[in-house]
């Protein structure tokens, strides 16, 4: 079975309060971009899993790989049987982007078929969000409003269809650990389901990015980017998530980008 494990950004992230149990309750939305994905085929194994990828190097092991904990969570909890696993990595990492996580959804949905286990929906999620807190979006993969840890979600409009997006990611990552580590929890005056029904044009000055301030300080670069992406033309512009990968929202379908300047950048239709 191969699958399309495309990438999602964030539309706005506000990090309301530490929670007791180490984790943030956060406000996002979450979008699919279905122009930019990971390929992976998943297929049962006669002997014992494997792992192979091709594309971006991962540098981590392999059953650190959030395919294999994937595949290993599956059989811990359904008793699947064994897997072979090929990742052909094409969504950069380290980048906000959420490739690991929708990779790790995509296995789950891979062996939920593979194996007849038929699991809905809300089964789904609730094992997806064991793996990370925004693995869950990719069961449903379309607009959502993503609260608590990221994993309680709600569909939401958004006035996107046929604008374009850029997104560039500078050779440089970041670690969710960093990202946290320097955020400064609150509630925004206005909440952010409110904030993105205003016309495009005014949310940059009612939809952020809390990890953004502390990132831009530290990383320049991703400034940089994200202002290059206005000087360009770009009617909002942001980092994704806990960065480094920054997006441009543009209404021309080709938007002039030669002053860009970044390690990959990609340009598709929303």
């Amino acid at each position: 079975m191969i699958l399309h494990a495309n990438c999602k950004i964030n539309l706005g992230l506000d990090i309301l309060r530490r929670r007791e149990d180490g984790f943030h309750d956060l406000e996002t939305v979450m979008i699919p971009v279905s122009g930019l994905f990971d390929v992976i085929e998943v297929e049962k194994a006669d002997g014992a899993s494997t792992f192979e990828q091709r594309g971006l190097v991962v540098d981590c092991d392999v059953e650190s790989n959030l395919c294999m904990k994937a595949l290993r969570l599956m059989q811990r909890l359904y008793g699947v049987g064994e897997a072979k696993i090929t990742l052909d990595k094409r969504v950069p990492f380290g980048a906000g982007l959420g490739g690991g996580s929708s990779d790790a959804t995509a296995v789950i949905l891979a062996l939920n078929e593979l194996y007849a286990l038929g699991l809905n929906e809300e089964q789904l999620i609730e094992v997806a969000a064991m793996i990370g807190s925004d693995t869950a979006f990719f069961v449903r993969n379309t607009p959502q409003l993503c609260t608590g840890r990221g994993e309680v979600m709600s569909p939401i409009e958004l006035p996107l269809q046929g604008r374009y997006l850029a997104i560039a990611k500078p050779e440089e990552g970041v670690s969710t650990k960093e990202a946290y580590s320097g955020v400064k929890p609150a509630v925004p005056a206005v909440r952010l389901a409110e904030a993105l029904q205003r016309s495009i044009g005014e949310w940059q000055e009612v939809v952020k990015n809390d990890f953004e301030k502390h990132i831009f300080e530290s990383h320049p670069t991703i400034a940089e980017l994200k202002q290059a992406m206005y000087d360009a033309g770009a009617v909002y512009a942001s980092m994704s998530g806990s960065g480094s990968a920054v997006f441009g929202i543009f209404d021309e379908e080709e938007p002039k980008l030669e002053n860009v300047s970044a390690n990959y950048l990609k340009i598709v239709k929303i």
